[in-house]
């Protein structure tokens, strides 16, 4: 009998993160400037203070994600040329 192969889990995109703080970034952004509706004005500062934080935040976090991609990549091919 052969033996089973188990497969890994899915494994989740390091970029979900950013994804998700983008997201509330934005929404916050609209509910703190561009909403017209009256019951928001009672949480117009947190919205607008909370945009202010989370969409640079998603940014910063969006190019360090990428960048150590990029650097895993690159050790990834290193590592096989020096197999060779």
């Amino acid at each position: 009998m052969s033996e089973k192969k188990q497969s890994s889990p899915p494994q989740i995109s390091p970029y979900v993160f950013p994804a998700l703080l983008a997201g509330f970034g934005l929404w916050c952004l609209y509910d703190g400037f561009f909403s017209t509706d009256p019951a928001m004005q009672e949480h117009l500062l947190f919205n607008r203070i909370a945009a202010g934080v989370l969409l640079p935040w998603a940014v910063f976090d969006f190019f360090r994600t990428r960048k150590r991609e990029q650097a895993e990549r690159l050790a990834e091919k290193q590592s096989e040329h020096a197999e060779q």
